[in-house]
């Protein structure tokens, strides 16, 4: 009659051993997040920004076992988000194109900005197909020679250069630029209502395979997806380019725009509180052709940036493995194994 409690007693005994000879990680059903509610994430409305926090937002779910959240905003109402801490992480801070912000926040000692992301770009582009109509348009100088090419509809006696959306602080800069080039005697600089009417002014004259020339910016899905060519300008001169930014520059001079090293935002007291998590953004870094290849796959699939952001998880495994340990690497690889 005692043999099965004495049987039992030695099957759980030897249950207990195996599980004590386990791995940690086997003892619990996941990671524990150093923080116990959502990392909150700033979406600015642009895409490389949104598929950089899909990105993020994956691995601190399946590599960290966090929950995270998305607060959509402009760039300096979501900076001052950042100061107070109504959000923790900003995948895309571009320093040079917010520089007196971004130089106040850091030193209020409530933001950080860590790692490199990538180097983001800007300039006046114009489709391939129209530098081979006329290949002597090289350099930004030389559109003076070719206002008939980019007529503008509304005045045709006049060239057109779509500038930014109106409202965006690349305004200034590019209405300097134009008046350094003396090309404000013979363009119009049209400001676009939104960057969503930019985006498809620009992909309408290119599927017409209509002459367009444009200011945009790199990494970007269409500059991704489309085969363009950036008009030269002279050497990047640090005091002609704070010129440029300068409403109120009175004798502007033609200089390169200025160069982007990208990093992320990252709340002070929430690096403090999640040191893990605030190691992971410092070591991220995307090479260019990987954002650009997977901006393109975004523009040519018509996906959305969080199906972006799985596409680059699957096809640049040996980037983004390098950016945290090996085992919250391996939960994220097994996460994606299973879609």
């Amino acid at each position: 009659m005692r043999t099965k409690p004495l049987l039992a007693a030695v099957q759980g005994a030897l249950a207990l051993t195996a599980a004590l000879l386990l791995p940690p990680s086997a003892h619990a059903a996941g990671p524990a997040c150093e923080v116990n509610r959502p990392v909150r994430f700033s979406g600015l409305n642009w895409e490389s920004n949104l598929v950089l926090a899909g990105i993020e937002r994956y691995v601190m779910e399946h590599g960290y076992g966090c929950k995270t959240s998305v607060e959509i905003g402009e760039t300096l109402p979501m900076l001052a988000a950042l100061q107070r801490g109504d959000v923790d992480v900003t995948p895309e801070v571009w320093p040079g194109q917010i520089e007196g912000a971004w130089k106040k926040a850091l030193a209020s000692g409530r933001v950080l900005g860590v790692g490199h992301v990538y180097d983001a770009g800007e300039g006046w582009y114009v489709p391939r197909y129209t530098v081979q109509r006329h290949p002597e348009l090289k350099t930004a100088a030389d559109l003076a020679r070719f206002k008939e090419v980019f007529a503008d509809p509304e005045d045709p006696g006049r060239g057109r250069i779509y500038g930014c959306p109106a409202g965006w602080a690349c305004g200034t800069l590019n209405d300097n630029l134009l008046r350094a080039l003396g090309l404000d005697r013979d363009y119009t600089l049209f400001a676009p209502g939104s960057g969503a009417a930019q985006k498809a002014a620009i992909m309408s004259a290119y599927k017409r395979k209509r002459d367009i020339v444009f200011y945009y910016w790199t990494p970007t899905a269409l500059v991704g997806a489309l085969d363009l060519v950036k008009l030269e300008l002279p050497a990047f001169d640090q005091a002609a380019y704070t010129c440029l930014t300068d409403p109120k520059c009175a004798k502007p001079v033609a200089t390169e725009f200025k160069p982007n090293p990208v990093v992320t935002g990252v709340n002070a007291a929430f690096a403090k509180e999640a040191p893990q998590l605030a190691g992971f953004l410092a070591k991220l870094t995307i090479p260019s052709d990987a954002i650009d290849a997977t901006l393109g796959w975004l523009e040519t699939e018509g996906k959305e940036p969080e199906d972006a952001a799985r596409y680059f998880l699957k096809q640049y495994g040996p980037v983004w493995r390098q950016w945290m340990p090996a085992d919250a690497a391996q939960r994220v690889q097994a996460a994606l194994d299973k879609e």
